[in-house]
Order: C-alpha cells, then structure tokens, then sequence
C-alpha cells in the first residue's frame, strides 16, 4: 500500500509537530509514508477568498504530486475538506475532462488522519499512553465537511493513561474560520471568549483538535491569558508515549 503525506502550508510553517506526530505514528504501526516535495498549498485561502480559477492551478498541482498513491494522509480537516469538497467544483469549473477524471478518481483517497486510522486501517489503539487530562474541540471542517463524528475520540479513549472530558457545547464553533476572523473580528472574538470559556469549565490540562488552524486561535486565547492549558493537535497525543511531551509552560 503506497501511502503519502500531505502537509497543509501552515502545518508546516507553523507546526511542524502535528506531521512529525503524523509520520510516528503510522511508522508505529508498520507502514512507510512517502512525502512528494512537489506538494503545494490546496488552494483553501484562494478560495475562501474568492479565486477560485487562481486555485486550479493548485488542485493540477495536487493530482501531479498525489494521483500516484494508494491513499493520501494529512493531519488537516480543513485542508483535506477542502480537496474532498472543492476540488470537484474546481476542476469542472476549469472546463477540463481530463482534470474533472483525475480528481474524481483521487479524491477518495485523501484522507484526514483519524478517519485513516479508524475506517481504512481499523485501528483504534495506537500504543498511545499520555496521563493527562484532555477535552476534544471537534472542529467545523471535521464535523461538517467530513463528518469524521467521534472518531478522533474513540481514539483517545484508547490512549492509557488518559482522562477524556467531555466538552460542553462541544459543536459551537470557534470563530476562527481562516479569513473570517479577520473579516468579523469582533464576532470572532465574541465566539472565541465562548469557547475558551467551555474548555476552562473542563478542567483539562490540554484542549486537542483535528485542525492547527483552530487550536492556534483557541492556543492563543488560552496563552494570552495565561490559563496554563496546552493546545495539542490529536497527532501528538497519539504519538505520544512520554508522561509529558512538553517543556515548561
């Protein structure tokens, strides 16, 4: 099975951590990840503000690195929501059939990490032991889009040593939204306030997600401050197999 990796532009210009924590932890259960260097960015921010004929080129660009490979992998709801969402409306609003075969074909095969684990390896305990105590922020991308329901939970209830808390009005957004929290920057912040007011009510050391992009604005609402809860994409908890895989806060 020829399985590749694809990293989002801001995973890996910010949080390099969530693909290394990708890579372990398929390596852990056996299987070679490839990483085509030709990948570029999906084209999500071009869309979400509008370009949609500038992201063709992007989505041409993922089938070239991509079309290849068995499955493809990414530790991004959004970003894979995107390819599985968009990119069909994408290729056909380029007016070309042979674009319009190639996405139909591998967009099927793209893959948020959790749903890879649970519905295409069947796999629900990954060795994982982390002892702290964790809610889960199911992100709009993943719920929404790819409807991945509680499979990163069922993954984290097998984690030894953990405690999973619930997370009071768990579906409410974050407010991030890529551009909207710019755009609607106090309505943004007023849902923001909101969220990070249910994961305080929690208790939990640590506030997890399937997306960076939302775990960077809950983080650094949680950072600013100075609540002392971490923020940690799910990839990391799943890798992990120290008592605490962090530094001093």
């Amino acid at each position: 099975m020829r399985v590749a990796l694809f990293i989002p532009c801001y995973v890996d210009t910010l949080f390099p951590q969530a693909g290394q924590a990708t890579v372990r932890v398929l390596e852990r259960l056996g299987h070679e990840l490839r990483f085509p260097e030709g990948q570029t960015c999906c084209g999500q921010m071009h869309v979400n503000t509008g370009y949609q004929r500038e992201a063709i080129p992007l989505v041409r660009n993922f089938v070239r690195a991509f079309g290849a490979f068995d499955h493809v992998v990414a530790p991004s709801a959004s970003c894979v929501g995107e390819v599985r969402e968009i990119y069909p409306r994408l290729a056909r609003l380029a007016h070309d059939p042979g674009l319009v075969e190639d996405v139909d074909a591998l967009v099927p095969r793209v893959h948020e990490l959790t749903s890879f684990l649970v519905d295409q390896l069947g796999v629900e305990d990954v060795g994982a032991y982390f002892p702290h105590r964790v809610t889960f922020h199911p992100t709009c991308h993943s719920q929404r889009v790819l409807h991945i329901g509680d499979r990163p939970q069922r993954l984290l209830r097998r984690v030894r040593g953990i405690e999973l808390v619930p997370l009071p009005d768990a579906q409410e957004c974050c407010g991030f939204g890529g551009t909207f929290s710019v755009k609607n920057a106090d309505t943004s912040s007023a849902m923001l306030a909101s969220k990070v007011a249910r994961v305080l009510d929690t208790g939990a050391e640590v506030c997890a997600a399937a997306d960076n992009s939302c775990l960077m604005h809950i983080g650094g609402a949680l950072h600013r401050q100075r609540t002392g809860v971490r923020t940690l994409h799910v990839a990391e908890i799943l890798a992990s197999t120290e008592a605490r895989p962090w530094g001093p806060a």
